[in-house]
């Protein structure tokens, strides 16, 4: 692919850099710019930038595009721990770390190339690069997924999803005391228009949302929690509990203090629980709580007592 120079007039000052190049190059994608951004195609004045670079106008921007992703997943022989498996439904346990599906810079390593490795044959109503995926998880969350073995097995899963039938329950780390043993959140969620990699619940507008929880623990600085969603937002939790002042321990995104002892986002997918797409048998999942988050618990624990 040729190579792009193109010079940002006074009236761009403000722009960020990928939003300047969607609209000079609108035959790439935003996440494919943003990718080429974070992997130093993209020169500003002959210095690589950040994706949220705010430009002052009169900059010199030169693009190197890189090679196009694969148009299809790629079975890659990497780990899968299997938690339940019927003829139409798989329920995985994801590491932390790992993206479910391709996305921008993200084309390797999936969940679902995972997947195809040891499958071969998943729904395909998601698409190609989507294979089986149903639900997803955010890349520093741990816990059980579900993913489906053929179309019908999707289109049934999907339904429930839809209608809400789908019990979600994550274990969750937060700051501070928690006050009530019980509560729920139900602000609408919406993308925050100043970083756009962020949602937020501050806006009165957006998608209908409801997270709520159950003290399971108050410790120190800090407090356990049980939570349940109705409804699967991008960074629902996350946003929600954050907004009542006490973010997941480890998620900087939305105000965490910095710590020391933070080995990454405090928030597993614990169980599911879901109507079986074959027999409409009731079927609950669980995922244990992962060594490096049961290490960190301990750890606060510990130090709580000492003190």
């Amino acid at each position: 692919m040729n190579s792009h120079v193109l010079t940002a007039e006074v009236s761009d000052a403000g722009k960020r850099l990928d939003h300047f190049l969607q609209e000079k190059l609108p035959q790439y994608s935003r996440s494919r710019l943003q990718s080429w951004i974070k992997e130093r195609r993209v020169l500003v004045n002959g210095e690589s930038s950040k994706v949220s670079h705010l430009l002052r106008g009169g900059e010199r921007i030169a693009v190197e595009p890189g090679d196009l992703p694969p148009l299809n997943a790629v079975a890659e022989d990497l780990p899968v721990e299997v938690l339940y498996e019927d003829e139409s439904v798989l329920a995985i346990n994801k590491p932390a770390g790992v993206v479910v599906h391709a996305g921008a810079g993200n084309y390797t390593g999936t969940l679902v190339n995972r997947l195809l490795h040891r499958f071969q044959s998943l729904s395909q109503v998601g698409g190609n690069l989507r294979p089986g995926i149903v639900h997803r998880l955010d890349k520093d969350t741990s816990g059980v997924i579900l993913v489906a073995r053929n179309d019908a097995a999707h289109r049934a899963l999907a339904a429930q999803f839809a209608g809400r039938t789908v019990e979600k329950t994550y274990l969750a780390l937060v700051h501070g005391r928690v006050r009530d043993d019980t509560g729920r959140v139900t602000k609408p969620i919406t993308r925050d228009p100043v970083k756009r990699t962020r949602m937020t619940c501050n806006l009165q507008t957006g998608r209908t949302a409801l997270t709520e929880y159950r003290v399971l623990e108050r410790l120190e600085r800090f407090t356990y929690l049980e939570v349940r969603i109705g409804t699967g937002r991008t960074h629902q939790i996350r946003v929600h509990l954050a907004s009542l002042g006490h973010p997941v321990a480890g998620d900087r995104i939305y105000g965490a203090p910095k710590q020391a002892a933070s080995v990454r986002l405090f928030l597993h997918a614990w169980r599911i629980a879901f109507d079986s797409p074959v027999g409409g048998q009731r079927v609950r999942i669980e995922a244990p709580l992962p060594p490096d988050l049961q290490a960190w618990l301990s750890r606060i624990n510990s130090v709580a007592i000492i003190k």
